[in-house]
């Protein structure tokens, strides 16, 4: 006798599945399930910190400003010749400043031979959704580097305190008067 074999058409599983009303709704339920605890994953942090801090700051304190380039220049100068473990200590002269957009009017009147001017100067805002009104931002100036401590094993040696000086008012635009490089204790 000869055997008989059937063959199924479209014969996959996710057509199978797909053929199945309670099947459909299952999928349909799993999906939305899935959705909703990646939505809620964002929402709670589980046994990670709540406040991480970014690598660079866009805008912050000064203290800040200064700690990112006490990082930056001692990663700097660590990979030179000849200087070793490099410790900075970066002194500012003032804060960041915020600059805003602004429009001044001035007029100037003479009497009597005494000359009068008078300035005024306005500033541009921005209304936000809740109502509120706050002064357009357009740029922040960085604190000024008032001078730069170095402590680091080569220190000692003349041609790495050159070096050093260089590389630090290079990168921070400064006269060498305002760089100190010493050597570290062993």
């Amino acid at each position: 006798m000869p055997e008989q074999t059937q063959h199924k058409t479209g014969g996959g599983l996710l057509e199978r599945l797909a053929s199945h009303p309670a099947a459909r709704k299952w999928a349909l339920f799993v999906g939305f399930a899935g959705i909703a605890l990646i939505f809620l994953s964002g929402m709670f942090s589980f046994g990670e910190e709540a406040e991480q801090e970014p690598a660079i700051p866009q805008t912050g304190t000064a203290q800040t400003y200064a700690e990112t380039l006490e990082e930056e220049l001692s990663a700097l100068l660590s990979r030179m010749a000849g200087v070793g473990d490099a410790e900075i200590l970066v002194t500012l002269d003032q804060g960041s400043e915020q600059v805003y957009a602004t429009e001044e009017r001035g007029s100037n009147r003479a009497q009597e031979g005494e000359q009068d001017e008078e300035w005024e100067t306005t500033f541009y805002s921005v209304r936000g959704s809740d109502g509120s009104e706050q002064a357009l931002p357009v740029t922040e100036k960085q604190p000024v580097v008032r001078g730069v401590v170095v402590v680091c094993t080569g220190g000692g040696d003349p041609a790495v305190r050159e070096s050093v000086t260089t590389a630090v008012t290079t990168a921070l635009d400064i006269s060498s008067a305002r760089v100190c490089v010493l050597e570290a204790n062993q």
